[in-house]
């Protein structure tokens, strides 16, 4: 019950000289989208819903689907380089595109790969287990998730029926259960545990260690991962954060484990990014002394989805503690020393 994303592309050939105006093409493809969906079943259906609608001679259909992979929160631990998509490529055709080993497919084909979508690298996929959690491991979760939260298993049920769909449906049997378990990497939890005794090192802000007349140097750390979920959607989130802090000259800087952890503890919950930025913030001042920049470049899914719908957009916050706060040259340099690269993404 997670989105996911997709670019559907559509060839027909005309029946005699009628010719359908894009804005048709698109109106159709969204109506099928905003539906609990897999990806073949939607080719399939925008497929016959234009073959009936304009009676073409025939209809291609090619969607390139990206489903967020989130991360468990031991494995986001452990993997700083988690892979944050699943991709897939599904087509359907009908009347002179039913056979895919036509010729008229290879000219569709050839249009694609001029616009720059390489299908033959992408290559097409069986659709019915791409969805992450569907997999082995997710499987043996779920089993764990109905016997412990059996009641939130059977509310997402009660939800599934309000929107007119069948829970015991051959592809939604599992869903509720999935669900569950999805949520539950959200639960509260406590940042000492999570940081197996790292804050045991922590500094007082306001009485740092260390000979305060030796020079201060910034020290930073980059493109740290951050997957998060948004308390008022309920929908996923996700970029990175750039983290920049001073510490005296000779000391050891902080670990960029220690650092992925504190963004991984605060990410594992129901957040806002502002309240996310500030509380990397902190923390990290907690353990260096009090100068501390965060940066939080996130894309939302809640953007994307519903809503405004904007395919693209992405938000950045800032926190800034201690010296950051007070010199505008030191943000300036840190800032200036943030990569210039768009957030990865499908």
């Amino acid at each position: 019950m997670l989105p996911f994303q997709v670019k559907c592309h559509v060839g027909y050939v005309p029946s005699g000289q009628r010719v359908v105006g894009l804005s048709k093409l698109s109106r159709v493809a969204d109506v099928f989208g905003k539906r609990l969906q897999e990806p073949q079943r939607l080719a399939d259906e925008v497929c016959s819903a234009l073959h009936h609608g304009i009676k073409p001679a025939g209809v291609a259909v090619m969607l390139q689907c990206s489903h967020i992979h989130f991360p468990n929160l031991e494995s986001a631990f452990l993997d700083s380089n988690h892979q944050g998509w699943v991709k897939l490529l599904v087509s359907s055709g009908s009347g002179v595109f039913e056979n895919e080993s036509a010729d008229i497919w290879a000219d569709f084909l050839s249009l694609l790969k001029f616009r720059g979508i390489d299908v033959e690298k992408t290559g097409l996929r069986d659709s019915s287990n791409w969805c992450p959690s569907r997999s082995s491991a997710g499987a043996n979760a779920v089993c764990k998730v109905e016997s412990a939260n059996q009641g939130m298993v059977t509310a997402v049920a009660s939800i599934l029926r309000s929107l007119g769909e069948d829970p015991l449906r051959k592809e939604l049997v599992g869903t509720p259960a999935r669900f569950v378990k999805w949520l539950m990497n959200f639960q509260n939890c406590n940042l000492d545990m999570k940081l197996n005794g790292f804050v045991s090192a922590r500094v007082d802000p306001l009485h740092p260690n260390g000979d305060s007349c030796k020079e201060k140097q910034i020290h930073s750390e980059l493109n740290l991962s951050v997957w998060s979920q948004c308390e008022h959607h309920l929908l996923p989130f996700y970029g990175v954060v750039h983290i920049g802090y001073t510490a005296t000259e000779g000391s050891n800087p902080i670990g960029k484990s220690l650092l992925q952890s504190i963004v991984c503890f605060y990410g594992f919950k129901l957040q806002v990014q502002e309240r996310l930025t500030r509380q990397i913030a902190e923390t990290v001042a907690s353990l260096s002394g009090g100068d501390v920049i965060v940066v939080v470049e996130a894309n939302h899914t809640c953007m994307i989805s519903r809503g405004i719908e904007k395919f693209g957009s992405s938000t950045a916050t800032i926190a800034v503690l201690g010296r950051f706060s007070t010199d505008p040259a030191a943000r300036a340099k840190f800032l200036q020393s943030l990569p210039n690269t768009a957030i990865s993404g499908p």
